[in-house]
């Protein structure tokens, strides 16, 4: 039931991504592009996230486990903000601003057969590579 759950939860997330048109980079650089021509539809599409996901993490919170399967939350407990943290952040936020897109929108792109994401797929599976040897 669980992996039905989540195969369901990320084909809603993607078809929204598609949808919204988040998963054209040159869309994600518009709203990056403050100095230019501008697209405010980004920051529409993330406040709409939010004001659909935060009363259901607010009820599941307060019940103290997932809506659908009953099983216990696993949110993150640190509310520190360390060097981990902000550099993890800024190498984020430096991928999104070169290529355009972030993880989740590139994978929906590639598998609509978006062949020029696909580099930067790889950049990213191999940061995630690198950083585990790192963490060894």
């Amino acid at each position: 039931m669980r992996n039905l759950i989540a195969l369901l939860a990320g084909l809603i997330f993607g078809l929204g991504l598609i949808i919204s048109g988040m998963v054209n980079p040159a869309k994600v650089q518009g709203f990056l592009d403050i100095t230019g021509q501008w697209d405010p539809s980004l920051a529409l599409v993330m406040a709409a996230a939010i004001a659909v996901a935060t009363p259901l993490f607010w009820l599941a919170r307060r019940r103290r486990s997932t809506l659908l399967t009953g099983e216990a939350m696993a949110l993150p407990s640190a509310t520190i903000i360390d060097r981990k943290l902000i550099l993890g952040s800024l190498a984020f936020g430096a991928g999104w601003g070169l290529a355009g897109i972030c993880p989740g929108p590139a994978v929906v792109a590639a598998a609509l057969g978006e062949l020029t994401v696909l580099p930067f797929l790889l950049a990213m599976l191999a940061g995630m590579v690198i950083h585990r040897m790192l963490q060894r």
